[in-house]
């Protein structure tokens, strides 16, 4: 049995176990690195009545990003990018919430990463609710966006023989939510 939207009001917190928090980077200018992020925690606060009411909160661990490769995965915690040691956490904080239609949302935040913070707008879709066999009342949303790393201090690169660069600009970050209700 599923609940209504309005049902869903109240506070949350992401199951890490089901939830992804990725990105996408375009590199040599020919392919796509594909990462996430394995530590995290996040609590929401939901109202299906008023989603303009809505808050979220996420606090991402540098440390845990990881792309497969761990030599790659030791580059990125370092200052050249993320710089772990110094910024141990990636921050987002929502500042207001749009209902666009019955299952698309627009949530837009301050994101910090490093020392840099700048407002982002993220369009998620409620994918549905369900009780999983614990009790528990679960939401599904997914959603992305693309943000500019050098918006955000992080501006390594090397330039490639052919021209262009070794490490593209635009970041794709994906979330793909899991979040059980409190209470």
């Amino acid at each position: 049995m599923t609940a209504s939207v309005a049902e869903l009001t109240g506070d949350y917190v992401l199951d890490p176990a089901h939830t992804r928090i990725g990105f996408v980077a375009r590199h040599a200018m020919v392919t796509k690195v594909r990462g996430t992020f394995h530590q995290f925690e996040g609590t929401a606060h939901l109202d299906g009545t008023d989603p303009s009411r809505s808050t979220a909160q996420v606090v991402i661990k540098t440390e845990s990003i990881d792309t497969g490769v761990e030599q790659r995965d030791q580059h990125l915690r370092t200052n050249d990018f993320l710089d772990a040691p110094t910024y141990p956490d990636i921050t987002f904080r929502t500042t207001s919430v749009e209902r666009r239609s019955d299952t698309e949302y627009r949530v837009t935040g301050d994101l910090t990463i490093k020392d840099t913070t700048r407002p982002v707008t993220i369009d998620f879709e409620y994918t549905g609710n369900a009780v999983d066999p614990y009790g528990n009342l679960r939401v599904g949303l997914e959603g992305s966006v693309t943000i500019s790393r050098k918006e955000f201090g992080v501006t390594w690169n090397a330039a490639l023989e052919g021209g262009g660069v070794l490490v593209g600009d635009k970041i794709d970050l994906e979330f793909d939510i899991s979040a059980i209700k409190q209470g």
